[in-house]
């Protein structure tokens, strides 16, 4: 199987701090993958460049086996131009931790806009669209509602019924809780869920919450100084982890859990 995303001998540098060197990657069509691993290993660094909000110094990321930060041109790999950018990026949306939703905007505009203009969807496909996905999220009543009069919650919700409006077949995670009360973490972990579950989709996943990550993803990978630790089957990560620095890491998230 051709993985959907791969990086291959990636560096990617901030000044003179260094995320990644030489760093490979891959995931395969389909599959759900949950990135853990302390603060500034570089999980949020991968999603970033797949966003192609991060440009990176060396190496190759593909998506679909097509360069994503390159293209050919005269048989020759050179850096990508914007066109080429924004046509790679359509194969991917993006939840963050804290929503982006537009506040002059109803809810039912913050997931038709980017169809409308992006993709070219006349305004009544785009809103059965938005319609058909806030129903799936469990707010097709809110649609009328600006997200000032929404709860973290359900803004979280919004931000993922408008990144699935795209049809993207890549959905990235970037902690779509750690910005909510934990009251409300569960409604939104739900969603998700059944994403997982019920499509076809490529899930990449940055979060603290490990029981979620083990009931979720098909493969969880351990992330330490912008390498890739110790990676596999979630059960066995979780609980039978080899690599030290897993152990000490699980240890000590798992007590705050």
């Amino acid at each position: 199987m051709k993985p959907i995303v791969e990086f291959r001998k990636v560096t990617k540098r901030f000044g003179d701090l260094v995320i990644f060197e030489d760093f490979d990657f891959h995931v395969n069509p389909g599959e759900k993958v949950a990135l853990v691993g302390p603060s500034g290993s570089g999980k949020t660094t991968v999603l970033r460049i797949l966003m192609t909000l991060e440009k990176i110094q060396g190496g190759v990321v593909t998506i679909d086996g097509e360069p994503l930060w390159h293209e050919m041109r005269n048989e020759e790999l050179v850096p990508a131009s914007e066109a080429h950018l924004r046509r790679m990026r359509k194969n991917v949306g993006m939840v963050f931790q804290h929503f982006n939703l537009f506040p002059h905007m109803s809810v039912l505009r913050n997931v038709t806009e980017a169809p409308v203009h992006v993709l070219g969807l006349n305004r009544e496909e785009a809103n059965e669209r938005a319609l058909e996905l806030l129903n799936m999220v469990g707010l097709a009543e809110k649609a009328d509602a600006h997200p000032a009069q929404l709860s973290g919650g359900q803004k979280q919700r919004v931000a993922i019924a408008r990144a699935l409006a795209m049809r993207p077949r890549i959905m990235l995670f970037d902690e779509p809780t750690s910005a909510l009360d934990p009251e409300l973490v569960g409604e939104v972990l739900n969603v998700i869920e059944q994403l997982a579950q019920e499509h076809d989709l490529t899930m990449l996943l940055v979060t603290h919450e490990m029981w979620f990550a083990e009931e979720v993803a098909d493969r969880v990978c351990f992330f330490d100084h912008g390498r890739i630790v110790e990676e596999g089957d979630p059960a066995r990560i979780f609980h039978e982890p080899r690599n030290p620095r897993t152990q000490e890491f699980l240890r000590a998230v798992m007590k705050h859990d």
